[in-house]
């Protein structure tokens, strides 16, 4: 048979299952395989198939133009639209290209924040035509019922995004067997019967199996976990029963199990009969599916540790898929899906919002997409009449969501794994802080580095710094430092008050570490600031007797949550603590909090930076000598410069208002007189206000405290370090033939080794 060859923008005809058929025009596309054609949803719902089906396509040379086209949308998608649907939709979708029409075809036309589905109902010439510009275009009519058409709202695999790998291997294990069961047979292995889907909630489990269900064509039997439950003895069961039944009777099928936890919980640690009956009537029909019934169960779960061991062994739930979170490309691909329907203005940067909603599930971007759609039609809510029924197309038309109303809906989401613990990213920049310029330079290496720049890690072979201790002085700028470096990052921050983990209750305290830790890497990458980490990490043994040793505990799990066997995510761990001197050793080993940096108190240059800072958003009067007060202000610290400054700043606002008021009775006393000189001065922070404020600043760290750090920092540099002795040795004759090697003389010398 002679092989037909098509090239781009030839007209071709496709033809589908129940005698169907219709004609598209042939586009090039690079990641298409040679024996595949791709097809968008509309065109598969024309032609009946479904994703992995086989089509004949065929020369369509005789295609004419079309002279003229009726067309009618569809009753139940123009609901609630009045105005010129021809303006506002088919006029946009056919002045875009040449469209080949059929007779009878259904198309999908998106625009106006919804999408219209119109049906051509008679072409002129003949059964197929292109719709050209010059083609008269009737949109005269009854909206059109629809049929037996089945709605295009169901969901299939382009509607799920972010999960490829999970959905292949979903494909293999539920269209293979309900597909072409004999591949089995043949090859004479059992087909998998069921899979557990798992992941944290939001993440795509239940619109996973709906896709599937749609997709293959197969009996989809929903059971939602508590509605088999009753009251009567027996009767939970008999329903159970009662859907794989009804499942066999209409094979292939698909039975769905959401929120599987709550019917098939582990029997040990359940008190109620009537689940663990359940769990074993499931236990049993599960064993009893007839190898040949074409029956698969899905099982859907975001907690699945709490499920019956004995559902977790082959046979039974074969397969377990993790739906994770998705990660940046996956997050692109979900919200394209999105936004598919809704009208994006040219300016919208899809990618950058993928690249900041970090930890962010498919559900928190449908959420995302909703409230930037909101924010748009809030703009509009002049024109739109709320008493009246129905809304205009045109204005409709005239909505769309530009890229200002996505970063104002990223300000006001956050991932709903951190509801719980949600800190709002913090408001304070590099700007807020004053000096400290090399503390800033390694703090941006450690946690902003790998986050923006991780091919480059991966380039040099090395897994980034896990965690940072601050510590110094109080008042010195730790915690605004982890606060400006989540700001700038844009990673998730949860912040974590020490004392806030202990409970009264045995255990508990360690579950809640264990819990944000899950949390921060669901979200990665993600900051977690520990403050007053001295409070929950103090030296193990020293608290005997208090809480029955919970501290310890509690530091043992911030340990191994730290370093463990748990998945590898990027989670930085920031501590701050002013007592350096009480934190277990074994927290300040490399690996775990690896950078320890010391924030010392400010001197001269860094004190006029912190006023700058302080003042920055401040009226001052050029008389300010600020280099002068950060001369003067030796020994203080940033906390005790802002109080002096807050100061001076109430002192001019009591100022300001005392001149007002003085103002207002000479104005009721004198009208005339004031109106001449009625120039009001701009009221600024004048010296003198400094000059009062300096009278009450005090230093909050005595010299003593300050001797006391410096010499804790001394120590840890000279104790753990070489300092800066240690030299590679030169390149000469002895060290190219290998006699000096460092370690051979240590081996030498050593006379008293184990072994000799």
């Amino acid at each position: 048979m002679e092989k037909l060859q098509f090239f781009r923008g030839d007209t071709v005809l496709i033809k589908g299952k129940k005698r169907r058929d219709t004609i598209c025009i042939v586009l090039a596309d690079d990641q298409c395989d040679e024996p595949k054609i791709r097809m968008n949803k509309v065109v598969r719902a024309n032609l009946r198939v479904r994703l992995g089906d086989v089509v004949s396509v065929h020369q369509c040379p005789d295609v004419k133009y079309g002279k003229r086209v009726h067309i009618l949308p569809i009753d139940d998608t123009i609901e609630g639209v009045t105005g010129n649907l021809f303006d506002a939709y088919l006029k946009p979708y056919f002045l875009e290209s040449y469209r080949p029409v059929r007779k009878g075809d259904l198309f999908l036309v998106r625009g106006g924040m919804r999408s219209v589905e119109f049906k051509v109902i008679e072409t002129d010439p003949g059964e197929y035509c292109v719709v050209a510009p010059d083609t008269e275009i009737f949109c005269e009519g009854e909206p059109i019922k629809r049929e037996d058409e089945e709605r295009l709202n169901e969901v299939g695999y382009d509607d799920v995004g972010g999960v490829r790998k999970q959905m292949a291997q979903i494909r293999e294990l539920v269209e293979l067997p309900l597909r072409h069961p004999q591949l089995f047979k043949s090859i004479g292995v059992k087909p998998p019967k069921g899979i557990l889907l798992y992941g944290p909630p939001g993440s795509g489990k239940t619109l996973i199996a709906r896709a599937v269900a749609n997709e293959t064509g197969a009996f989809f039997f929903l059971i939602n976990g508590p509605e088999i439950m009753s009251k009567l003895a027996g009767e939970s069961e008999s329903n159970l029963r009662k859907a794989f039944e009804e499942a066999e009777k209409n094979s292939p099928s698909i039975i769905f199990i959401d929120e599987l936890d709550s019917i098939a919980p582990k029997r040990e640690k359940t008190h109620g009969e009537v689940e663990r009956r359940i769990v074993s009537q499931l236990l049993t029909l599960m064993d009893g599916l007839k190898t040949r019934s074409h029956v698969i169960v899905i099982g859907a779960t975001n907690r699945p540790n709490s499920i019956d061991p004995a559902l977790r062994r082959f046979g039974r739930f074969d397969r377990e898929i993790d739906i994770g979170v998705p990660d940046e490309i996956g997050r692109l691909e979900v919200l394209r899906i999105h936004t598919k329907n809704m009208k994006l203005s040219d300016n919208v940067d899809l990618e950058k919002v993928a690249r900041d909603t970090h930890g962010y599930v498919g559900a928190d971007l449908a959420a995302l997409c909703t409230e930037a759609a909101l924010q748009c039609i809030r703009e509009k809510m002049d024109v739109i009449d709320l008493e009246d029924e129905t809304i205009d197309a045109e204005v409709l038309n005239s909505m769309a969501v530009t890229n200002e109303h996505f970063q104002t809906a990223l300000s006001s989401s956050n991932p709903s794994a951190l509801r719980e613990t949600v800190v709002e990213v913090p408001n304070v920049s590099w700007d807020d802080i004053g000096g400290l310029e090399n503390v800033k330079r390694e703090l941006q290496e450690t946690v902003q580095y790998p986050v923006e720049h991780p091919e480059k890690f991966e380039k040099f072979g090395m897994s980034p710094s896990k965690g940072v201790l601050f510590y110094g002085p109080p008042g010195c700028g730790k915690t605004l430092l982890a606060k400006a470096i989540a700001n700038e990052c844009q990673a998730n921050f949860i912040s974590v008050k020490g004392p806030e983990l202990l409970t009264m209750w045995f255990g508990e305290s360690e579950a809640n570490v264990r819990e944000i830790f899950d949390k921060a890497r669901q979200s990665a990458p993600c900051v977690l600031f520990f403050d007053e980490l001295d409070s929950i990490a103090t030296q193990r043994g020293s608290s005997v007797g208090d809480a029955g040793g919970a501290a310890d505990r509690v530091l043992n799990q911030l340990l191994t949550e730290m370093d463990g066997m748990t998945a590898k995510k990027t989670v930085f761990i920031i501590g701050a603590t002013n007592r350096p001197d009480i934190i277990d050793p074994a927290l300040l080993r490399p690996g775990r909090l690896d950078q320890l940096i010391y924030i010392p108190l400010p001197d001269e240059s860094s004190r006029l930076q912190i006023f700058k800072a302080c003042l920055r958003k401040s009226p001052i009067s050029k008389d300010v000598d600020l280099a002068a007060l950060a001369r003067y202000t030796h020994g203080f610290s940033g906390a005790d410069i802002t109080e002096i400054c807050q100061r001076a700043c109430k002192y001019a606002i009591r100022e300001d208002i005392e001149k007002g008021i003085e103002k207002e009775r000479r104005r009721r006393e004198n009208p005339e007189a004031m109106e001449e000189d009625d120039n009001d001065e701009v009221p600024e922070i004048k010296p003198a206000h400094f000059e009062e404020s300096m009278k009450f600043a005090r230093r909050s760290v005595s010299d003593a405290d300050i001797r006391k750090y410096q010499l804790f920092a001394q120590t840890l540099q000279q104790s753990r370090g070489f300092g800066s002795e240690f030299r590679f040795p030169e390149r000469n004759e002895s060290t190219a033939t290998g006699t000096s090697d460092p370690f051979s003389s240590a081996t030498a010398e050593g006379d008293d080794d184990l072994y000799s």
